[in-house]
């Protein structure tokens, strides 16, 4: 598989590398460095590349799993745990790694430089283990960024909006120009940061599969009401009921409603 068709762009620039390891606390020059035996956790990276944000990870002293498919990568990125003990190659795909096997017991935080194109079904298998999580920061496309953290009632919210944010706390931290990367990406890019838990930890809810199959649902079809695309799982009569008794429009929309709301409806309709 060559480099472009696993959507590799590489943080090049220096000075952009900084200014992310500052974002999420592993500079030496950040104000709040973490200290490794404050509680045992390890860094998890996922497409390592040519080691750009490793070494920075490496230098906290947590354990690193380097996580990273392309075989001549692999090679550079072992001759780099040679300088660093704390740092663990691990060829392989991220969609079939393991987390919590690498985490053994202890928290994990998590650090990727994502293939765009691949970005939702990466999130979705950080999500599978969040509750083994205590951060995740990702570069990804700047479009899905503003999704994970966009508010109700705005364009960008949506079924990913929704659990991610179930899931954990987006924000975005920097928003970084194509002319970082090598070779350059075509959009604009931005680092995310997600602290666990989410609203999650608020909500009771038992089954998160069944929850987010109702949310998957109630987007389906985005400009349809609720009443509408949730035929499946209650009468329309029902499900008019429910929004009235919630203190919502029997017309509302899946986009209108925050996590809390939807949980909510989930709770009765289930």
């Amino acid at each position: 598989m060559t480099r472009q068709r696993l959507g590799q762009h590489f943080l090049y620039d220096a000075g952009w590398r900084e200014k992310i390891a500052r974002a999420i606390h592993v500079s030496p020059h950040s104000d709040k460095r973490p200290i490794f035996d404050e509680k045992p956790y390890c860094w998890i990276e996922i497409g390592a590349g040519h080691g750009e944000m490793t070494e920075f990870l490496a230098a906290t002293g947590a354990p690193v799993y380097a996580v990273e498919l392309d075989a001549p990568l692999i090679a550079h990125l072992q001759q780099l745990s040679k300088r660093f003990p704390n740092l663990y190659v691990l060829p392989g795909d991220v969609l079939k790694t393991d987390l919590a096997s690498i985490g053994a017991g202890r928290r994990i935080r998590l650090y990727g430089n994502l293939p765009y194109y691949i970005t939702s079904p990466i999130l979705h298998r950080f999500f599978a283990v969040a509750d083994l999580i205590d951060e995740i920061h990702v570069v990804i496309q700047l479009e899905v960024a503003l999704r994970l953290a966009a508010h109700p009632g705005t364009r960008d919210y949506g079924y990913l909006s929704v659990i991610t944010q179930y899931f954990s706390k987006p924000s975005i931290g920097l928003e970084i120009p194509p002319e970082a990367f090598r070779p350059p990406p075509e959009v604009g890019s931005a680092l995310v940061s997600l602290k666990l838990p989410g609203d999650k930890a608020q909500l009771g809810i038992l089954d998160d599969a069944q929850f987010l199959n109702l949310v998957k649902t109630c987007f389906a079809q985005k400009r349809k009401t609720l009443v509408n695309n949730l035929r499946g799982f209650a009468t329309p009569e029902k499900v008019r009921t429910t929004l009235t008794d919630l203190g919502l429009s029997a017309a509302a929309r899946a986009e209108e409603l925050p996590v809390a709301q939807l949980a909510a409806l989930y709770k009765e309709l289930r």
